[in-house]
């Protein structure tokens, strides 16, 4: 993987980072990676914000642009929302609908088929981010004070979900079902609502 390819996962995956921070994680000067930071903005690919922490001068902290989505995989967007147009005309939204469900059923037996041995909740969630991940969710599990978390730090649907918001509401379904009865999810970031990721927070009631 370039240099620049292994940023821009590092900015996706983590959020806005310091070039610092950047040489540190990747093993390079802090010069060289500045250099690569440099050259992807003027491609697009970043911004930055400088931020004032405390004492002395403020510490910039570089972060993707919309534009650096396409890096991501997102290049059948056209295609896919020319399809979704498509069901609409000719099947209405009853016919988009059907569509979505047929989908989230999919889903649900490769994921339950995934989570067969899973003994408890954690294992569970670990089956069903690696199961995301396989389809470009670029998923992850955390634990906090809070509870556990299902992290999605790319949406390879996007350009879907933002025509139709169903195939959303039909995941944030599909995870409480999947998860077991006296298991709540809710979602509190959203790639929609303008977060860099979907953050789902898992609680057993």
């Amino acid at each position: 993987m370039k240099t620049t390819d292994k940023i821009l996962e590092r900015l996706k995956l983590h959020g806005p980072q310091t070039a610092n921070e950047l040489a540190a994680e990747l093993g390079l000067t802090s010069m060289g990676v500045r250099q690569h930071l440099l050259s992807l903005e003027a491609q697009g690919l970043l911004g930055f914000e400088d931020r004032s922490e405390g004492r002395g001068r403020p510490a910039r902290y570089w972060c993707l642009t919309e534009a650096s989505q396409n890096h991501f995989g997102d290049r059948h967007e056209d295609l896919t929302l020319r399809l979704i147009e498509s069901v609409k005309v000719i099947f209405g939204d009853e016919g988009l609908d059907k569509l979505i469900g047929h989908r989230e059923q999919a889903s649900a037996a490769q994921y339950a088929a995934a989570m067969a041995d899973c003994d408890d909740l954690r294992a569970r969630l670990e089956a069903l981010a690696t199961e995301r991940s396989r389809e470009g969710y670029m998923a992850e599990v955390q634990e906090d004070e809070r509870g556990l978390w299902l992290l999605e730090n790319h949406c390879p649907i996007c350009a879907a979900a933002r025509e139709c918001q169903n195939f959303c509401r039909s995941e944030l379904k599909l995870f409480s079902e999947l998860l077991g009865p006296g298991v709540s999810v809710s979602r509190e970031e959203h790639i929609l609502g303008g977060a860099r990721r979907c953050a789902y927070l898992i609680k057993v009631d």
